[in-house]
Formats: C-alpha cells, sequence, structure tokens
C-alpha cells in the first residue's frame, strides 16, 4: 500500500524514529508500526500533521509511490517563514553561519534562539528586496574560493527557480550546508545536478525533496587574495556541462 510505505520512506528520510514520530502525532509507538504495516490508517487530523511535518501534499502522501519514483520536487512549496535577526533600527541583518556552526545549523534554522545566538552583521550595496544569509566555506571544492571564504546568498523561495549554472548555498536533509555550481533537472527526473568548480571533486546529483534551503549567491568576502599566476582556476561552463552529461551516463548504466 503506497500510504504505508511513504509514511516509512519519509521518517526513515527523517532519521526519525517510530516513538519521535508516534510522539509528534500523539499516538503510541505501536500505532505507528500499524501504519507502516498496512495495518491501520491514520485519521484525517494525522494525515494533517503528517503532510506539515513532512512538507508533503496530501495526493502525494496518498497515491504517489515516493521511495519508487522520487517527490514532486517541482511542487510549489508553502512559503516558508524564514527566522531572522533585525538591528535596532528593524532592519534585517545578516546572519553568519561558520564552518562549526554548520551542523547545528540544520536543526536550528527554524528556531528564533538558536538563529540571534549566531553573529548578525550588516553589508552595504545589497538589494534591499532579499534576505540574506551568510555561509563560511569549508574544503577547496570551489577554487578559486578557498576554506574560510564567507559566501553571501539571497534566499530562493522556490526549487524551480534555480538557474542552471550558477551558484548556490544548498542546506539539505543529506549533505548538510554546500555551496556548488547547480545544474537544474527537476522537471526532467526531480533531482538536482550539483558540481564543483575544483575538477577533482565529481559532480552529485540531490533529490529535491531532500533540499531544505536555497541560497543564491551575491557575493563573498575574503582575506586570500588570488594570485595572477595561480593555476586553480574553475572549470568552464562547457567543462561542467560535459562532466553532468557523464554523471548521468553513469547513473543510467548502473540503473541498468
Amino acid at each position: 500500500m503506497v500510504l504505508s510505505k511513504n509514511i516509512r520512506f519519509l521518517r526513515n528520510q527523517r532519521q526519525m524514529t517510530q516513538a519521535e514520530l508516534a510522539e509528534k502525532l500523539g499516538l503510541q509507538r505501536t500505532m505507528i508500526s500499524a501504519y507502516e504495516d498496512g495495518r491501520s490508517e491514520p485519521k484525517l487530523s494525522g494525515l494533517s500533521v503528517l503532510c506539515d511535518l513532512f512538507q508533503i501534499s496530501l495526493e502525494e502522501l496518498l497515491y504517489h509511490d515516493i521511495e519508487a519514483l522520487g517527490r514532486k520536487a517541482t511542487q510549489k512549496k508553502d512559503i516558508k517563514i524564514l527566522t531572522i535577526a533585525v538591528d535596532k533600527d528593524d532592519r534585517e541583518n545578516i546572519t553568519m553561519v561558520g564552518q562549526k556552526a554548520s551542523a547545528g545549523y540544520l536543526n536550528g534554522f527554524a528556531d528564533r534562539e538558536y538563529m540571534e545566538s549566531l553573529p548578525q552583521f550588516q553589508l552595504p550595496n545589497l538589494s534591499q528586496q532579499a534576505t540574506y544569509r551568510a555561509f563560511e566555506l569549508s574544503g577547496d571544492s570551489m577554487l578559486p574560493l578557498v576554506p574560510g571564504t564567507v559566501v553571501i546568498g539571497a534566499y530562493v523561495e522556490q526549487l524551480d527557480e534555480i538557474k542552471s549554472g550558477k551558484t548556490y548555498v544548498l542546506v539539505t536533509a543529506t549533505e548538510g550546508v554546500v555551496y556548488k555550481r547547480v545544474f537544474n533537472y527537476l522537471e526532467e527526473n526531480g533531482k538536482l545536478y550539483l558540481v564543483s568548480d575544483n575538477e577533482q571533486y565529481k559532480p552529485y546529483e540531490v533529490k529535491g525533496e531532500e533540499v531544505l534551503e536555497v541560497w543564491e549567491a551575491k557575493a563573498f568576502i575574503s582575506t586570500d587574495f588570488p594570485h595572477p599566476k595561480d593555476k586553480s582556476q574553475p572549470a568552464t561552463l562547457d567543462e561542467i556541462s560535459q562532466m553532468i552529461l557523464e554523471l548521468k551516463e553513469e547513473i543510467r548504466k548502473l540503473k541498468s
């Protein structure tokens, strides 16, 4: 039964135990087991809580085999109310998510107290029509931007607004906080392809439903000045496109 499979799959994807899900629904753990075995079905109120918890439509939860077919990632998600901090003049601050804070950000990005505990700052010359967040890079996958560089991103409300070839900070359930060049294949197969500008790192795919937040890179702050003889140059878009094609071919071969 699709409903029972979906409940089990979505719970495991969120790394929740049956007891934890039962607590959120106000039920006994044995009832969750019955849902997942197909011996019982949630009441309408329970289905509503599941839809809110997993950010999914009722139709998709009841009738779409998510594990086999993937999420309907191109559907419009409810606009999320971001937790932001403001200064004494009620202007939005840019919240800084450092390397050490990245792990905690996955659990705390919706918590006002946690967000207000992070460093805040302002930058001139940024459009006032967007909300911004700053993320400190780790690793060398996006050379010439070196570890410690701070990328300033503007919040993207819907996944279908992602433009192929541009760079984004993605907050994902599986990979955490990553900064990559993104290629949007959501309409084709419900997935995004994430590419490093450093060719030593292979591109990989992420399902649309695993993406929690998207921030389009608008600026960066770095104490490292690129040397004119530095050979660490980013891959061209043609090279990246070829990498994507090779990745898709590898995936096709593995599936066959």
